[in-house]
């Protein structure tokens, strides 16, 4: 028997199409700084997407050539996002926060020929334009000096001067949706950064995942806030997910600081809105300093890249009645995998313990945890083990097939480590190669980072397993400190004093500045253990006799 229903392909032109078409009148707002903003509709984005891709066309952009983005979220990064795949070639948005010597790299991979390029980050392209062999053109968007951009063998342009001339509309090619849309590269703490390719088709589901119930449940009645950055993940999703669902976008380009973030909440009232926990931590610390604004239109946050400490999460809906959910993904899960909402009537005990998980899987993507042999441990909620994901907006292999051992049988390994309950749930205790293994027991850096960061005097903590002569491994503890307060090692490990197991108590502390931080806003462990086996800390021992 064969289904007469229409094949119909799941494509970023048709999420395009739509928007246009039934959301014209929805508008996108970019935050200039100093309280500025500047709105264009969606019928007006479509208008200057086909500009864009009449222009790439006239530059020679052709088949699925890819083309670059350095650029903040803004308006213009928008257009690259829809004219780019829509016209047949592959989006490729660059770290702008990758070394040089990395974004060089992924740029020759990927084989880039055009680059759009933010004015104000032309000084950080600058280093590295020349030695971009494969790039030929470089689009500058936005206003400033970019001089240094002008290198011998490529063609420097301004964004509004090639699309001024060119029409309203497009003649956009009919794609497979098994075609590559975008692609993204791995943040690159070890090793080259390695590329995750995105098809329409994963692109399309991904985007009704965020759409659904179980998701973010993003209609058009919201206005999304995508401070995950566009470059990184596809901003989890939020971009695509709101042209689909005719949800207004409020872009904070570079303006993240926690004043200018909480000054556009208060005055653009965005509903939903996604970002790493440490941008949620500075604007808590920054309404806790400066009182009397007002957040609340924020009906949901979803917040990952790393866990999200429970205090943080009760603190923003106790004082502010704003919802953080934690998520969980990767930029080879598109990257969306998993969201933590509790089932209707749950106990509060009990909801907490299921809001700090990163929740259940999306329906389309299936999980497991394995042993060290790759053999499937039962969902009980005590059998640890590596998480392993598949599903049709997960990635089966890395571009140019680097790294073949992360795919087995059709499974991602996501090198995170923990655990799964009989309802679900997801809880990661660690990564694989943060994990802290003491005289043969595993302690978990992320329990510890949450326990301490619920201490009043905690900005910041990071904890890492450094060498000890009778276990092996213990947890160092890297502090740092709210702006005049005060707390010795010994306050902080009482603290902690039945809240964790007594053997897992930190006896070195180490109070710093601030903690290091990866291109993605995650604490950079590989770092603090580099400095701390370089004897950058000023480390405090309390001698502990482990039970």
């Amino acid at each position: 028997m064969h289904s007469t229903m229409q094949d119909f392909p799941l494509t970023i032109s048709a999420i395009l199409r739509y928007a246009t078409a039934v959301h014209g009148d929805r508008t996108v707002t970019t935050a200039m700084g100093a309280g500025e903003y500047r709105h264009a509709t969606y019928a007006e984005v479509g208008k200057r997407a086909a500009r864009l891709a009449g222009a790439l066309r006239r530059l020679g952009v052709d088949g699925d050539e890819r083309v670059a983005t350095f650029m903040w979220n803004n308006q213009e990064h928008l257009e690259a996002y829809v004219a780019i795949p829509s016209m047949g070639a592959v989006l490729h948005t660059l770290n702008i926060r990758l070394f040089p010597e990395q974004i060089e790299f992924v740029a020759y991979e990927a084989e880039d020929r055009v680059v759009i390029v933010d004015a104000s980050l032309a000084g950080l392209l600058a280093p590295v334009i020349r030695t971009m062999e494969t790039v030929h053109t470089v689009i500058v968007s936005g206003d400033g000096d970019v001089s240094a951009l002008d290198v011998p063998g490529k063609r420097l342009v301004r964004y509004e001067d090639i699309i001024a001339s060119e029409p309203d509309d497009f003649d956009w090619p009919v794609v497979g949706e098994n075609s590559a849309a975008a692609m993204c590269y791995t943040s690159g703490t070890t090793g080259h950064p390695k590329g995750v390719v995105y098809s329409h088709r994963s692109s399309y589901l991904h985007s009704m995942a965020v759409c659904s119930g179980n998701g973010m449940g993003l209609s058009f009645s919201d206005r999304a806030l995508p401070i995950v950055p566009m470059f990184h993940a596809n901003a989890w999703g939020l971009p695509y997910a709101a042209l689909m669902a005719g949800a207004d976008l409020v872009l904070p380009d570079r303006h993240m600081d926690a004043a200018s973030m909480v000054n556009l909440i208060e005055t653009q009232r965005p509903t939903v809105a996604g970002a790493v926990p440490t941008i949620w931590n500075d604007v808590m610390h920054y309404l806790e300093t400066d009182a009397g604004h007002d957040i609340s239109s924020l009906r949901m946050v979803a917040c990952g890249g790393s866990a999200v400490p429970v205090s943080l999460m009760q603190n923003f809906e106790r004082q502010h009645g704003v919802q953080i959910r934690q998520l969980w993904g990767m930029t080879e899960t598109s990257p969306m995998a998993t969201l933590a909402w509790p089932p209707p009537g749950t106990p509060e005990d009990r909801h907490w313990v299921l809001r700090a998980s990163q929740g259940r899987p999306m329906c389309g993507v299936e999980a497991r945890i394995v042993d060290d042999e790759g053999s499937a441990l039962p969902n009980d909620g005590e059998s640890v083990g590596e998480l392993e994901v598949r599903g049709p907006w997960i990635t089966g292999s890395y571009y140019r097939n680097h790294d073949e051992s992360k795919f087995q049988s059709g499974w991602l390994r996501t090198g995170d480590v923990g655990h799964i309950d009989a309802q679900g749930y997801v809880t990661l205790t660690d990564r694989a190669k943060d994990v802290i293994k003491s005289g043969g027991e595993w302690i978990s850096s992320v329990e510890l980072e949450n326990e301490l960061i619920a201490h009043p005097a905690v900005l910041e903590a990071a904890v890492v397993g450094v060498p000890d002569e009778r276990w092996q491994e213990r947890p160092l503890a890297a502090v740092v400190l709210k702006e005049g307060a005060k707390a010795t090692p010994g306050e902080l490990r009482e603290f902690l004093s039945g809240k964790v197991a007594r053997w897992w108590l930190p006896e070195r502390w180490a109070f710093v500045d601030q903690v290091p931080r990866t291109s993605v806003g995650k604490y950079d462990k590989k770092t603090i253990r580099a400095r701390h086996a370089e004897g950058q800390y000023d480390v405090v021992n309390i001698d502990q006799e482990r039970n």
